[in-house]
């Protein structure tokens, strides 16, 4: 029986020595920057990069496991840290800017990304030792973000600091301080002497939560707030240079347009906007990662194989072709 395994290990040698595969882990530094209800230019809200801005970009680090699965597909597994800011008054959209809210949070996300190479050179250069390759891919995946938005505050006559936002519930709305995300990646690596990788990563990563900067809909009523911090929290407009801005522009009382109250148009009454609920909160990372790469037989042949050649008592028994 032990001849007969031999022999169709034999030939199918080729094909075996095909189902090696690849555990690499390593970890990557960055930047990330929020997509959300703050930032932007002259302009009201737009979708993804359009209301990008630089100055908001803070750090970002993630580690990783990757596990190849075939010749075309990575299962990548991760935990990632990012520093999320933004404020209103980097923006020159006269409505955000004179809204004057900011916020800083601190997210880390646990998910898990299938990854598909697109484009692959397997012997850089052309050397036929095959230990340098290049691969480009995009992923998609499933994960989870813990959250807690806050924002710098110096109450009068006092020392400022980051004051949790959540809790303070300033739109009158309870949210989680865990949600579910999309992430959506590109990228590429280099594979140096088959055991170190290096690369660039840019993840979107799209949230089930409107709350990361915890902003979304209108001006809660300030007689329905738990604490005046959270009154101060809710409308933080700078009312007077708002209504000079107004007046130089047409538009006389521009600075009620913030803060609780309402309005009607054809006789349908509205309340002032505080952020746009109709899109959920994403935000940008972009990485240079490392890795180092285990390489290692398939399952199929360490399951059926590894003992081949061992006798019951452990001993290597000496193997001799017939003719």
């Amino acid at each position: 029986m032990r001849k007969l395994i031999l022999i169709c290990i034999l030939a199918l040698s080729p094909f075996l020595s095909k189902a090696q595969y690849y555990w690499d882990f390593g970890g990557g530094v960055g930047v990330a920057n929020p997509l959300g209800d703050m930032g932007g230019k002259e302009l009201t809200r737009r979708n993804f990069v359009s209301d990008l801005k630089f100055q908001e970009s803070r750090q970002a680090v993630n580690g990783f496991a990757r596990y190849k699965i075939g010749q075309s597909f990575s299962i990548k597994a991760g935990i990632n840290y990012a520093c999320l800011r933004g404020a209103d008054s980097l923006s020159t959209n006269p409505a955000r800017h004179y809204r004057n809210l900011s916020f800083r949070n601190q997210t880390f996300e646990a998910n898990a990304v299938c990854q598909f190479y697109f484009y692959e050179v397997n012997d850089l250069g052309h050397t036929y030792r095959y230990k340098d390759n290049f691969r480009a891919f995009v992923g998609l995946g499933v994960g989870a973000l813990y959250h807690n938005p806050k924002t710098w505050y110096v109450p009068p006559g006092g020392d400022g600091s980051w004051v949790a936002l959540r809790p303070l519930m300033t739109e009158n709305h309870k949210y989680t301080k865990v949600t579910l995300t999309i992430p959506a990646e590109m990228g590429f690596y280099f594979t140096v002497n088959k055991h170190y990788r290096i690369g660039w990563n840019l993840t979107w990563v799209t949230t089930f939560s409107d709350y990361l900067d915890d902003v979304s809909t209108q001006y809660a009523d300030p007689a329905t707030l738990g604490s005046s911090l959270a009154v101060a929290l809710s409308d933080r407009t700078n009312h007077a240079a708002a209504n000079t801005w107004g007046s130089h522009n047409g538009s006389p009382g521009f600075g009620n347009n913030f803060g609780y109250g309402n309005y009607t148009v054809d006789g349908v009454q509205h309340f002032n906007k505080r952020g746009d609920s109709t899109h959920n909160d994403s935000f940008l990372t972009s990485s240079v990662e490392f890795s180092y790469v285990i390489r290692g037989k398939s399952s199929l042949y360490r399951s059926h194989y590894s003992n081949l050649f061992s006798s019951h008592h452990g001993k290597h028994r000496k193997v001799r072709a017939k003719f």
